[in-house]
């Protein structure tokens, strides 16, 4: 049987979706002999996730700088809390690794934003929304492409928190930690796809039809 996809998900069905959140553990860093270790570690994987988070600016003309970088494997996610760290050294070692697989969303954003940090070449980095068209998906957020493949719903609601509060809160490990992993499970989706072949992609119309019952 034919896996479903959609040329554009339907947004008015994500809320009704069951939630999914990321499984592992999670470790936040705040000091350079601590990200040392946790650089090292994921040196050492065959695949990461990342995703940057920035306190938000509610003033015009005001900006912030990129105030977390959480980096998963599919076990273990680390939140480098880079108002405290800054973009060090080991770190920068990472960002330029060429071994590496790493998997971001919309990382033109994320590089300008993690380059207000420090500089650094890119290494070995895969952007989803460079492979999604492949398979005549439009949509190119995370949250519509999650839902897409996986009929699961990641929650955005504490994307608009305080990323520099002085401990972060559960919920916002959570959330970082969950949209860091879910680029790799989304790759890792996409490249089953592209080896079996066996998906059809349906235009935007057809998410009338999408039952909720039956996923």
């Amino acid at each position: 049987m034919l896996t479903k996809i959609y040329s554009k998900f339907n947004k008015k069905l994500i809320p009704a979706l069951p939630r999914v959140v990321f499984p592992g553990r999670i470790i936040v860093i705040s000091a350079e002999p601590e990200a040392k270790k946790a650089v090292d570690y994921l040196m050492a994987q065959n695949i990461l996730g990342i995703d940057t988070e920035t306190r938000p600016v509610f003033k015009k003309g005001k900006h912030n700088k990129v105030a977390l970088f959480q980096v998963s494997t599919h076990q273990v996610c680390f939140l480098f809390r880079l108002n405290r760290l800054g973009l060090s050294p080991c770190l920068i070692r990472l960002l330029e690794d060429t071994k590496v697989l790493k998997i971001g969303l919309s990382l033109d954003d994320d590089f300008l934003m993690l380059r207000q940090r420090g500089e650094f070449k890119k290494g070995k980095f895969v952007d989803l929304q460079d492979i999604v068209h492949e398979f005549g998906i439009e949509d190119l957020s995370l949250q519509k492409l999650y839902a897409n493949l996986f009929h699961q719903r990641i929650s955005k609601r504490e994307q608009l928190t305080n990323w520099e509060n002085k401990t972060l809160t559960e919920k916002q490990q959570l959330y970082a930690a969950t949209d860091a992993w879910a680029c790799i499970k989304i790759y890792e989706r996409l490249k089953e796809l592209a080896s079996t072949q066996d998906y059809e992609t349906l235009s935007e119309g057809e998410t009338l039809n999408f039952n909720l019952a039956n996923q």
